[in-house]
C-alpha cells in the first residue's frame, strides 16, 4: 500500500480579505477525507466559490487547504488557471454546491477582481 492509497482527512476554507482590520475571514468551511491532493482542493474550492459567488470590485479571495499532518497549501485567484480540470477525486471531496458550481470543460471562470 502507498501513500497514495490512504485517504487522508483535509479541511479546507475559502477566505476574504478585509482591508480596514487587515484579516483574512472565513467565507466556506469544509472537511472531507480524500486521496486528491490539497492544492488541487484548495484550487477547485477557489474556483467553484468564485464562479458561484464572483468578487465584487476590490475583493480579495483565496483558499486554504491542510491534511492532519501536512503543511497548509494557500491558493489565490491569480494562481487559477484556464484547462486546469478537477479530478474525480477532487470533486468527490466537495459538497455539491461547490461540485455544481465548477465548469465541466475544465475551463477555470475569471476570478481576478477589478
Amino acid at each position: 500500500m502507498t501513500c497514495e492509497d490512504n485517504a487522508s482527512r483535509l479541511t479546507w476554507e475559502v477566505q476574504l480579505y478585509e482591508p480596514f482590520s487587515r484579516v483574512w475571514m472565513c467565507r466556506g468551511l469544509g472537511r472531507a477525507t480524500t486521496t486528491a491532493a490539497p492544492a488541487d482542493v484548495a484550487r477547485a474550492v477557489l474556483a467553484g466559490h468564485l464562479a458561484a459567488n464572483p468578487a465584487r470590485p476590490g475583493e480579495t479571495f483565496r483558499a486554504l487547504a491542510y491534511t492532519d499532518t501536512g503543511s497548509p497549501v494557500f491558493v489565490t485567484a491569480d494562481q487559477l488557471s484556464d484547462g486546469w480540470d478537477a479530478g474525480e477525486a477532487v470533486r468527490q471531496a466537495l459538497p455539491e454546491h461547490i461540485r455544481a458550481a465548477l465548469p465541466d470543460c475544465g475551463n477555470v471562470p475569471s476570478t481576478r477582481s477589478l
